[in-house]
Parts: structure tokens; C-alpha cells; sequence
């Protein structure tokens, strides 16, 4: 099953909560393909409109005494094959106290096996470690969503497998498109998020960080 949002970050907030001298440097990694890159209307990068730094300015908010960096060590372009090459020399070095995984967009590119055995390997490699894991469903494009579709599903089973924190974006944005929303309007071009779009990821991610009493 997955990993109840009331409990799973608890001790990340908690560590969030404290004041010099008691607090510490908190890492959240934010690995994956173009959107938490930050890419929109290619070949802009807009890194501060995207969701990495959208949800740092949210944690700060919530937890104004944090020492906290998001790093972003994504890739345009990239799939999860990809990533998980790289894994060990350029996501796990940063020590991350979270890590967030976000492929299911170019992951269509290699099919799902090969996507699962990717992820399979990158989750396996940070639970060794300790490492709190959110992974994210993918965000829409103006395509076909069928295979998409397989892609957030098979996220969705990982995450339970390992009893992991999801952001399913996926179906945030399928909501917002039943009750009216247009996709093109969360979009900056055929396959990247645009602000709003990017907002509704991180809506998703900060229902992992429970309200704790006094904040």
C-alpha cells in the first residue's frame, strides 16, 4: 500500500520545524526529465516558475525556520534508463533527505518494462539509504493518453510495492480537465507544463508534509 501522508514525512517536518542552533541542512532532489527541469515553451528554461522551486518557496512559507536547498538534477530529454545510469554519481552524492522521481513523460520512449526495471533500481538504490521517496506521476501532454496512462498506473503500483509517498499528478490534471479545464490551459507547448500546470504537481507534493501542531 502506499505510504500514509499523515506519518511518511512526519519526521522531514518535524526536522523542518526547528530553530538554530537545533536545525540542519535538509536536501530534497528532484530527479527526472524536462518538466522539473524546469523547461517551457523549449528551448526556455524557466526554473522559477517550475515545480522544484514552486515547492520551495511552499516549504519555506510553511517552515520559515528551515536550512533547506531543492536540487534539481534533471534532464531534458532524458529517460528513466538514463537516470538511473547516473544515479549514484549525481543524485544520491547530494545526501538527499527526500527524493522526488519524475520520468512517466519520455519513459513512453522505452516501454513500460524497461521503465519499471529503471525505476526498480533508482528506489531500491535510495531505500538502501535511507532515503524518502515521492514519486511523481506524469504530467499531460496534447497527445494520445493511453500509453501515458499504462505509464502513471505502473508508478502508482511501484509506489505501493514499496510503500512510498505518490504525487499523481496524472490525476490531478485528469481532474482538472472533467471539470472543465482545458489541458492546453496547464500547458506552455505540446508537452511541458506551464505555471499553472506546474502548481497542481505541487499541490500533489505538499499534502506529504502534515501541519504539525505550533506551526
Amino acid at each position: 500500500m502506499l505510504a500514509d501522508p499523515k506519518t511518511y514525512l512526519a519526521p522531514l517536518s518535524e526536522e523542518l520545524t526547528k530553530t538554530w542552533p537545533k536545525n540542519r541542512l535538509v536536501n530534497i532532489v528532484c530527479h527526472g526529465h524536462s518538466v522539473p527541469a524546469g523547461y517551457f515553451k523549449t528551448p526556455v528554461v524557466d526554473s522559477f516558475h517550475a515545480y522544484p522551486h514552486l515547492l520551495h518557496r511552499a516549504l519555506k512559507a510553511r517552515f520559515p525556520h528551515a536550512v533547506l536547498n531543492v536540487i534539481v538534477t534533471a534532464i531534458g530529454g532524458e529517460e528513466s534508463e538514463s537516470g538511473a545510469r547516473r544515479f549514484e554519481s549525481e543524485v544520491l552524492c547530494h545526501r538527499p533527505d527526500l527524493l522526488l522521481i519524475d520520468y512517466g513523460l519520455n519513459d513512453r520512449r522505452i516501454g513500460l518494462e524497461r521503465a519499471q526495471a529503471a525505476w526498480t533500481t533508482m528506489i531500491q538504490a535510495a531505500k538502501k539509504r535511507n532515503i524518502k521517496l515521492i514519486l511523481c506521476t506524469p504530467t499531460l501532454d496534447n497527445g494520445d493518453l493511453i500509453e501515458l496512462r499504462k505509464h502513471a498506473i505502473q508508478e502508482r503500483a511501484l509506489a505501493e510495492t514499496f510503500e512510498l509517498g505518490l504525487a499523481d499528478s496524472f490525476a490531478r490534471w485528469e481532474q482538472a480537465s472533467a471539470e472543465g479545464t482545458l489541458r492546453e490551459a496547464l500547458l506552455s507547448q505540446s508537452n511541458h507544463p506551464n505555471e499553472a500546470g506546474h502548481i497542481l504537481v505541487v499541490e500533489e507534493l505538499l499534502r506529504w508534509f502534515p501541519a504539525l501542531r505550533g506551526v
